[in-house]
C-alpha cells in the first residue's frame, strides 16, 4: 500500500506573523532582521513585496536596503513565532498523530490512514490550508506525495497559499526538469560538485552513475540518487516523538571579525562549554568533532576529525576543534562566525578500543570534572566556574545564539 505524505510550509513565516500582528505592515516591503549591533544583522525573513525587490534571506541588512530603500525592518519576536508554530501543529494534529516538525515553520504529515475520515490526500491538504488561513491568518503551501522528499519538493513548487501534488506514476514528468538544487540535501557545495559532473537537473541526477556520485559525495551521493529516483522510505515520526540525537553543536557570530588564532581560541572554548554540558545532559559522548567557519565574505568551510577516546570534555572538544582550525584555515580573510559540532555520538560508558598511547585515566578524570562543574553551575550560575581566558574581554555577543539544526531529515 502506497503512502500519502504532506509537507506543510508556512509562507514567509516570521514576516507573515509580523504583518498579521501589525496591520500597518501589510502591503509594504518588510524584512525581519537580526541585531545589527551584535552582527546578526541579516535578513531572517521577508514578505512578498520585499521579495519583488530582490531582497533575499541571509543577506546583510544594508544589502537589502540598497535594493529596496523603502524596506521596513522589524526585529524578530520569537515568542510569537513559537506560539503560532504550536497552533499550526495543533491544526495538523486534528488529521493525524504523525506530525514531524522540520524547523519551526515546516512539518511532514502522514495521512495514509485518514482517507476514509477526511477524503483523498489533495482534499485533506486543501482543508488544512484553508483552516490555517481562517484560524491563524497565515498562509501555507502544501506538497502532497508518496514520500517525504517529494512532499517537501512539492510545497516549494508553488507559493504562497497553494497545494501541489507529485504523484508516484507521473513524478518524472513533473520534476525531472527542475534544477538539482531544488532537491532536499543539495546545498551550494553539493550543487557545485554536481555541476562539475554535468549534473544540472533532478533528471540528470536520477540517471547518473551511483558509483560516480558515491566517489564524489560519499554516502550522501547515493542518498541523493535514491531521492531523485523516488526511493525514500523514511517514516514520519509521531507527534512528540524525539528522534535519536546524532550530533550536538553550538555556534555564534562574533561582534567583530576574528583576525588571529588568539581571537578564535577563546570563542571555541566558550562554545564547547555548552556542547559538553548538553552531551552530559543526554548521557552521550562525542566520537568526533567538526568545526564550521564563515569568513568575512560569508564563505563557509567545514572540517571534521575523529576522537580516539569519546569525550564530553569542553577542553578536549575545544582542542580538537582548534587543532582543525589551526591546521586548515589560511587566514586569507578574517573570520566572522564559527560553529563547533560533535558527531558519532555514543552512550556514556560504551566500550571502545583505546590506542596504547592514549591516557585513559586522564580522560576519565576529565569526564568526572565535567560533571562536577555542571553541578556547581546548576547551583551557583553558569559563570561560577570559568576558564581564566574566558574572563578576558571577548568578541562574543552578550547572548550568543545557539545553532539548532532541524530534525527529521533522512540522511
Amino acid at each position: 500500500m502506497g503512502r500519502n505524505i504532506l509537507h506543510c510550509d508556512m509562507n514567509n513565516f516570521y514576516a507573515s506573523v509580523e504583518c498579521m500582528l501589525d496591520p500597518s505592515l501589510k502591503g509594504i516591503p518588510v524584512a525581519v532582521c537580526g541585531s545589527v549591533a551584535e552582527r546578526h544583522g541579516i535578513v531572517l525573513a521577508k514578505n512578498y513585496p520585499a521579495k519583488a525587490y530582490g531582497v533575499q534571506t541571509g543577506e546583510a541588512v544594508w544589502q537589502a536596503k540598497s535594493k529596496c530603500p523603502g524596506l521596513r525592518v522589524v526585529e524578530p519576536h520569537y515568542d510569537e513565532y513559537v506560539k503560532y508554530s504550536a497552533l499550526a501543529r495543533g491544526i495538523y494534529s486534528r488529521f493525524t498523530d504523525m506530525v514531524e516538525p522540520y524547523g519551526m515553520d515546516e512539518c511532514w504529515l502522514d495521512i495514509t490512514s485518514c482517507e476514509k475520515l477526511f477524503g483523498p490526500p489533495e482534499k485533506v491538504a486543501d482543508i488544512i490550508r484553508e483552516t490555517v488561513k481562517f484560524e491563524l491568518g497565515l498562509t501555507i503551501s502544501v506538497g502532497v506525495s508518496f514520500n517525504k522528499i517529494f512532499a517537501k519538493l512539492g510545497s516549494d513548487l508553488k507559493k504562497p497559499d497553494a497545494v501541489t501534488v507529485i504523484a508516484e506514476d507521473s513524478f518524472k514528468e513533473k520534476i525531472y526538469g527542475l534544477p538539482a538544487s531544488d532537491l532536499v540535501g543539495v546545498g551550494r557545495s553539493t550543487e557545485r560538485v554536481l555541476a562539475g559532473a554535468a549534473i544540472k537537473t533532478i533528471g540528470d541526477l536520477a540517471s547518473a552513475d551511483p558509483r560516480m556520485l558515491a566517489s564524489k559525495l560519499g554516502k550522501n551521493g547515493l542518498a541523493l540518487w535514491n531521492f531523485a529516483n523516488g526511493r525514500d522510505e523514511s517514516r514520519v515520526a509521531r507527534a512528540g516523538e524525539s528522534p535519536p540525537v546524532k550530533s550536538v553543536g553550538h555556534g555564534t557570530t562574533t561582534v567583530k571579525d576574528m583576525e588571529s588564532d588568539g581571537d578564535v581560541w577563546p570563542v571555541i572554548l566558550e562554545l564547547t562549554q555548552d556542547v559538553g554540558r548538553r552531551l552530559r545532559d543526554i548521557k552521550m559522548m562525542a566520537g568526533g568533532v567538526a568545526v564550521n567557519v564563515r569568513d568575512s565574505n560569508l564563505v563557509c568551510r567545514q572540517w571534521r576529525t575523529p576522537l580516539s577516546i569519546p569525550s564530553t570534555s569542553a577542553e578536549v572538544i575545544a582542542a580538537a576543534a582548534f587543532g582543525l582550525f589551526h591546521a586548515r584555515y589560511r587566514w586569507e580573510l578574517p573570520v566572522r562566525s564559527i560553529t563547533v559540532g560533535t558527531f558519532n555520538l555514543v552512550p556514556e560508558g560504551a566500550a571502545y578500543a583505546p590506542r596504547l598511547w592514549d591516557n585513559v585515566e586522564l580522560a576519565e578524570r576529565r569526564e568526572r570534572l565535567g560533571h562536577c562543574i555542571d553541578d556547581i553551575r546548576r547551583r551557583f550560575g553558569k559563570n561560577s566556574v570559568r576558564n581564566c581566558i574566558l574572563c578576558m574581554p571577548s568578541t562574543l555577543p552578550p547572548e550568543h545564539a545557539e545553532i539548532v539544526m532541524p530534525t527529521g531529515m533522512p540522511c
